[in-house]
């Protein structure tokens, strides 16, 4: 099938559908691409890239004419005189692009005289499974963060704060009105430059959204949900939008920049920053409008354009995401790519109702309207569990002997028996008895070191032996682990000593022969210990 690129004619626009990267993977799927001489040109990206990928340039009619599927940004112009950009398309061919089918009556009327199949990417579901052809959420992303930037550049001072040799500057502190896509790109533009930023949204469901940028979410006292259909917010109510506007005045005092994304699907962009807020403001301030174009949420703002109230700066650009044509092009291209993929490709290419990421942008279809599409069946309630029974009355009757249930993960652990303890208490004294007669009986030997300080340093050792069997055995079974290491570290002191017992040249055989049996009972201790603590964490590994 043939795939057509045609140039932008919107004024201004600068954006392209489809970047050569994009155009690349298309040809490799088997389309057959055709791009109008020129269509990239004011998005960075020469005819030349283009042929690069696999593409054929042609002139602006072939374009049009001669292709099954025309790919475009903006919708088609209706001009003064009546006539179409789509009336040189050939009948039965498709279109996508953006449409805005609630506010775009005469030109669907057009589109559907040429019996055109048109698909509009800005009626795309907000749906998990369609994000990857959100083409709305990807231009609103670089929205949110070139209007941080269109600020940053008219705001007179720093966005963090400065200390400095000749004194401290306050950081900016900028307000977000619609936490969406394009109000969190925003918060984490400004967010990343320094400033303070505070946002306020409708939807209670974005506070953790705004907090985890590290935004503050601002709130009114009214408890009402502005949660609409399709992640948008709704029309409030009289009471909470006075509050709401009570709480702008409030901030407009405070804050050095406002940028509003406000917008509801189908209706005018509703006013939330009145010209009183402005003149609150000081002077020095700016205002960014992202819904200039659907008539902007500040009451003073003039789309496309950018004028100074009282000291205040609105700017009110209507082609933010155009501003950064390169990426948003590419961006826009790769929705497109995969919302192709998504109605069977190249080989496969076709309508299909039942798929819920498609037929929600499916507008006309062989020029007979299919929007608004039909509503989603509706999920089937999940059973509800039955009723307990009434209880029965209690009977007491001895405890029931059940067999252990044994762990997916392994047996569980069980605190050692008394007899295991005395046990290793006999090991440890033998082996430390051990290394005080090689290191005592030598010394005496060699130096006439007195019986009585040999008993003197056994009985402070029996004593200590005694005094730690009750410490360890007291206490509970959840840090024998961490008491298994200690142990583990005393028997090496243990090692190290026989082991110098054993080799010291000399000594008497009874001496080495007590040394040997230390060190082989305390490696016992060593190895032991690790071995149960290797067990142990087994048990926790799935």
């Amino acid at each position: 099938m043939k795939l057509g690129i045609v140039k932008e004619t919107w004024p201004g626009e600068r954006r392209v559908a489809a970047s050569p990267a994009v155009v690349a993977k298309w040809v490799k799927a088997g389309w057959i691409v055709q791009v109008e001489r020129g269509a990239g040109v004011l998005a960075s990206y020469p005819d030349s890239h283009y042929e690069t990928a696999g593409a054929t340039i042609v002139e602006p009619r072939a374009a049009w004419a001669d292709s099954d599927i025309v790919v475009k940004l903006r919708a088609p112009i209706l001009n003064p005189d009546g006539s179409c950009e789509a009336d040189q398309m050939r009948d039965g061919a498709t279109l996508v692009s953006y449409i805005q089918p609630a506010q775009s009556a005469e030109l669907l009327a057009k589109l559907a005289a040429k019996k055109l199949t048109v698909l509009a990417m800005d009626q795309v579901p907000r749906i998990s499974r369609a994000q990857k052809m959100d083409a709305l959420s990807s231009m609103a992303n670089i929205s949110g963060y070139r209007a941080v930037i269109e600020a940053a550049n008219r705001f007179g001072s720093f966005f963090t704060g400065q200390f400095t040799a000749a004194g401290k500057v306050p950081p900016a502190k900028v307000l977000i009105i619609g936490a969406g896509v394009a109000g969190l790109a925003a918060l984490g533009a400004a967010k990343g430059l320094g400033a303070i930023v505070r946002a306020f949204d409708v939807r209670p469901a974005v506070e953790e959204q705004v907090k985890s940028l590290g935004g503050e979410f601002l709130t009114v006292s009214i408890k009402e949900s502005g949660e609409g259909q399709g992640g948008y917010a709704k029309e409030m109510s009289k009471e909470f939008l006075d509050a709401e506007y009570a709480l702008f005045r409030a901030q407009a005092r405070e804050v050095d920049i406002v940028i509003t994304t406000a917008l509801i699907p189908g209706r005018p962009a509703p006013k939330l920053w009145f010209a009183d807020m402005v003149e609150l403001m000081k002077p020095g301030s700016v205002i960014v409008d992202m819904a200039a174009e659907q008539g902007g949420n500040c009451e003073l703002t003039k789309p496309g354009e950018v004028i100074e109230h009282k000291g205040v700066t609105i700017v009110g650009y209507t082609d933010l995401a155009s501003r950064m044509a390169h990426v948003a092009s590419d961006l826009y291209g790769t929705n497109l790519l995969h919302f192709l993929d998504e109605m069977g490709g190249a080989a496969g290419h076709k309508v299909d109702h039942a798929n819920d990421a498609v037929r929600p942008a499916l507008v006309l279809e062989q020029g007979e309207t299919r929007w608004p599409p039909p509503p989603a069946p509706a999920k089937p309630e999940a059973a509800k569990p039955a009723a307990p029974p009434p209880p029965a009355a209690v009977v007491s009757k001895p405890p029931e002997h059940r067999p252990a249930v044994k762990s997916s993960h392994g047996p569980a652990p069980r605190p050692p028996s008394r007899a295991v303890g005395i046990v290793m208490s006999l090991i440890g004294l033998v082996a430390a008895i051990g290394f005080l007669y090689v290191r005592f009986g030598r010394a005496e030997a060699s130096a006439g070191v007195e019986t009585a300080q040999l008993l003197q340093h056994l009985t402070v050792f029996v004593m200590a032996v005694f005094v730690g069997f009750q410490v360890v055995w007291n206490v509970a079974p959840a840090l024998h682990t961490p008491l298994m290491s200690v142990t583990n570290a005393i028997s090496g002191i243990i090692v190290v000593g026989g082991l110098l017992g054993a080799l010291t040249p000399g000594g008497l055989p009874n001496g080495v022969l007590v040394a040997v049996i230390a060190t082989f009972f305390a490696t016992i201790n060593i190895a032991g210990g690790f071995l149960v603590t290797r067990r142990m964490l087994a048990m926790f590994r799935k």
